[in-house]
């Protein structure tokens, strides 16, 4: 079981152990969003942006170890798409993978262009584009590659993390003041910080859509999804303290770039081209893991004909999904030249958390024997996913439950067609 497993012609290839599935969550995690979410969740929230983060540190934690059980359970390309097929219904598992393809496609859009705008801000839309065309080709080549190259960008941010953190804790101007929770925040203005952030959190669903090139994923995955979000929560804790202390919140609201100008309020001002070049690296990776995810689910809705079949097809060479990843590749392309970040966020984080809603309501459904967490486990985050999708910004709100309307519409259409 621990060995690499030979791949049949229509399957993935198992040659992912812990570290690498870790660093791929962690890839897709420890991303674009903590240099970007900390402003919009700060204006949201303002001091009680750290109040923020610990409550979608709890429904990320809850989301993870639900993902975990039902992964191993079930090491197949697609993630809650199958879980919630296998648990809840056809249907439900339809609704988790359209939600999870359609979310993290504009997700996609976001961090390519979140490289655009770090790299050359006047060709932002340029760059996007060809970053996409760039990781597409790497996804297509095998995962293994994907996973060696994503292993380097981890490295990266993490240095330019702990540079950001040191800067900030030793420039003299920290303030514990800044981290104290005042009266401008509210239980609302928290609640959607906390949606706005759950967007950096993400990633360890990666991991989950991945069991078919895992190798011994009944052991490997429970183990990667919480290393690789707890690696993440110590991570984004110590930067959003670190920054908060430094700018404190109303200056953390109003500024674009918070790492950046972190570093210039506490007197090194030579480290913000570094920090501009973390992001952008970040933003790479992860677009280079989601790329990774969407076109697994694809390929999983692709078999069951709720996609295009044409799009199961997997490369005899490389093992990995070439047309479901040239699909997600071109769609992306096109929205990377077309959209806006912010949109592509509060959209992207609507359809993830209605994703992982399902993926709770899937783990409620294990017995003891299956591997079932604690009750209290699948309750909470069930709740907790949908309590931040509507506290999103209400444009988001609205367009998100519109295009999981139309999701299920189109399924509703389908099956009375096959019917006729």
């Amino acid at each position: 079981m621990g060995t690499t497993a030979s791949a049949g012609a229509g399957e993935l290839k198992r040659h992912l152990g812990v570290f690498d599935a870790v660093m791929i969550g962690l890839g897709s995690m420890i991303g674009a969003g903590i240099f970007a979410a900390l402003t919009p969740a700060a204006s949201a929230a303002g001091s009680g942006l750290l109040l923020g983060l610990a409550l979608a540190a709890v429904v990320a934690y809850c989301n993870a170890t639900s993902s975990a059980r039902l992964a191993a359970r079930y090491p197949q390309s697609g993630g809650t798409y199958v879980y919630g097929r296998e648990r809840l219904g056809d249907f439900w598992g339809y609704l988790a993978g359209w939600g999870f393809v359609v979310g993290k496609t504009a997700s996609c859009a976001a961090m390519a262009l979140t490289v655009g705008t770090y790299v050359w801000p006047g060709q932002a839309h340029a760059v996007a584009v060809a970053a996409v065309v760039a990781l597409t080709a790497v996804n297509y080549v095998g995962v293994q590659k994907a996973a060696w190259l994503t292993r380097g960008i981890v490295t990266v941010v993490l240095a330019v993390l702990a540079a950001v953190v040191t800067a900030c804790l030793t420039g003299g101007t920290a303030q514990a003041a800044r981290l104290d929770v005042g009266a401008d925040a509210t239980f609302s203005g928290v609640l959607q910080a906390a949606g706005l952030l759950f967007f950096a959190f993400a990633g360890y669903a990666r991991i989950a859509t991945l069991g078919e090139e895992v190798r011994d994923p009944k052991r490997t995955i429970p183990r990667a999804i919480p290393l690789a979000l707890g690696i993440t929560l110590v991570v984004y804790a110590a930067v959003a303290m670190a920054v908060l202390a430094v700018l404190g919140p109303d200056r953390l609201a109003h500024t674009a770039d918070p790492l950046a100008e972190a570093v210039r309020a506490a007197g090194v001002p030579g480290q913000a081209p570094v920090v501009r070049v973390g992001a952008a690296v970040a933003a790479m990776g992860s677009l280079l893991a989601l790329i990774l995810g969407v076109s697994r689910t694809t390929l999983a809705m692709a078999r069951d004909r709720h996609l295009p079949h044409a799009l199961a097809s997997v490369h005899p060479r490389f093992k990995v999904p070439h047309r479901a990843e040239l699909a997600v590749g071109v769609v992306v392309a096109v929205l990377a030249a077309t959209t806006d970040v912010r949109g592509a966020i509060g959209f992207s984080s609507f359809g993830v958390l209605a994703y992982y809603a399902i993926a709770n309501a899937s783990a409620w459904t294990l017995t003891p024997a299956e591997g079932r967490p604690a009750r209290i486990v699948p309750i909470v985050g069930t709740a907790g996913c949908l309590v931040l999708a509507f506290a999103l910004p209400l444009a988001s709100v609205l367009w998100g439950a519109a295009v999981i309307a139309a999701g299920a519409a189109a399924y509703g259409l389908r099956k009375a067609a096959s019917r006729d």
